[in-house]
């Protein structure tokens, strides 16, 4: 196992309490070795991509803080991309003008999978911490490496808990209960939307409809009384934050909602989506990346991880996305050390060799990649909205909390 795991996270990070501002100031070093941050920092994903970028930035300062990577100080070059073309210019901008070693990023599919073909072209390695569609590692790419879930996982939970858990806490049989997928219609709703369809078809669900919608101008409000036509009990819904709002908003105008609504990470995450919608978001279920009301024991670190970036930024993390990060960025930087350099063949080498175990990192994943640059070894948990928090209630290792048969606040 590599000694990932074991790095104490704090222990090397005092000095940044006290002088991370100042250093942030001073000239950089003529030895300093640059990698690529690209993220959606502006626009209607600017939110979530900040949070993850900050998991990134956290990452990099501990290591500096260590004594650098390769015994170089690295720094980030950062990138913003809100549309696909922009995200390739980008890729293009961080290797020849900043001249970059290796991406890291994204946080959104329809980016990242502009980026990583962008990347590929150049022969640059770029490692994704936060876009979960299957098609990115899919393509046959070989210094393209991700260390989170795909949509297939988050899928998977999503679905299995609807007969193994929820059904139980509805009375009602799982052959019976009428489900709903609806999603948004780029790259990141439309992978985990087929991959939901696929997991639910193959545990015999009762699968009504599965709709898409336009990011920018979606009728919620038509969609809500479609589904309200339909007798939906059951909605997996996978959208951002703003379509999130507006499809809560359209439910209270209708006076409707479901049994139950299961989100798909991205903003069903984010505690701004929950303090916007109030009491009605209550009891939402959601499947995510490692959140921070989570067992020490399967995810040791997490809290202090939180510490660490309260003390940092001023505020608690907005969602687990920066956890996200940062736990894979410390993996992209430990097969970096172990390759001895960032040529693109003995780094691909070194992160294929990773063997660290689940349940020993902060955000509980573990790592091993297999031919496609896909991490096996993390998987999303399986969360709910309770008393304002986001909790977690699968795995059982992870879990804090019971889940909660309900939809809204109890009046």
């Amino acid at each position: 196992m590599t000694g990932i795991a074991r790095r104490p996270l704090l222990g090397s990070l005092a000095a940044l309490a006290a002088g991370g501002a100042a250093a942030q100031q001073a000239p950089p070093p003529a030895n300093e070795l640059r990698l690529g941050a690209l993220y959606p920092v502006t626009g209607p994903l600017a939110l979530l991509g900040d949070e993850s970028f900050r998991g990134l930035e956290l990452a990099a300062e501990e290591r500096n803080a260590a004594g650098g990577l390769l015994g170089r100080p690295i720094r980030l070059a950062k990138g913003d991309a809100q549309e696909q073309p922009q995200a390739m210019a980008e890729v293009r901008r961080l290797a020849t003008e900043a001249r970059v070693s290796a991406i890291l990023g994204t946080f959104a599919s329809a980016l990242s999978f502009a980026a990583t073909q962008a990347s590929e072209l150049a022969g640059m390695p770029y490692f994704e911490l936060g876009a979960i569609a299957d098609a990115i590692t899919e393509r046959g790419f070989r210094f393209v490496f991700r260390t989170c879930p795909r949509a297939a996982d988050f899928a998977r939970e999503g679905v299995n808990a609807i007969p193994d858990a929820l059904c139980p806490l509805l009375g009602a049989p799982p052959e019976g209960l009428k489900l709903a997928i609806l999603h948004e219609d780029g790259l990141y709703g439309q992978s985990l939307g087929t991959a939901q369809e696929a997991q639910a078809k193959a545990r015999g669900l009762k699968l009504l409809e599965r709709m898409a919608y336009p990011l920018r101008g979606a009728d919620m409000g038509g969609l809500v009384q479609r589904l309200r036509g339909l007798g939906a009990e059951v909605v997996l819904h996978s959208g951002y934050q703003n379509d999130i709002l507006l499809f809560y908003r359209a439910l209270r105008e209708a006076a409707w909602r479901p049994r139950m609504v299961i989100g798909g990470g991205a903003g069903y995450s984010l505690t701004e989506t929950a303090r916007a919608i109030g009491p009605e978001f209550e009891g939402t279920m959601n499947v995510d990346f490692t959140q921070f009301a989570v067992n020490e024991r399967a995810a040791p670190g997490a809290a202090a991880f939180a510490e660490l970036y309260q003390r940092r930024y001023g505020s608690e993390p907005r969602s687990g996305h920066s956890l996200a990060n940062f736990a894979g960025a410390r993996i992209a930087f430990e097969a970096m050390q172990r390759a001895g350099s960032l040529d693109k063949d003995r780094l691909r080498t070194a992160l294929l060799s990773s063997d660290i175990a689940e349940g020993s990192t902060p955000s509980g994943w573990g790592a091993r990649f297999d031919e496609k640059g896909q991490n096996q070894r993390a998987r999303p948990s399986l969360l709910q909205w309770q008393g304002g928090r986001l909790v977690t209630v699968a795995p059982a290792e992870a879990a804090v909390a019971a889940l909660q048969g309900r939809l809204g606040a109890r009046g």
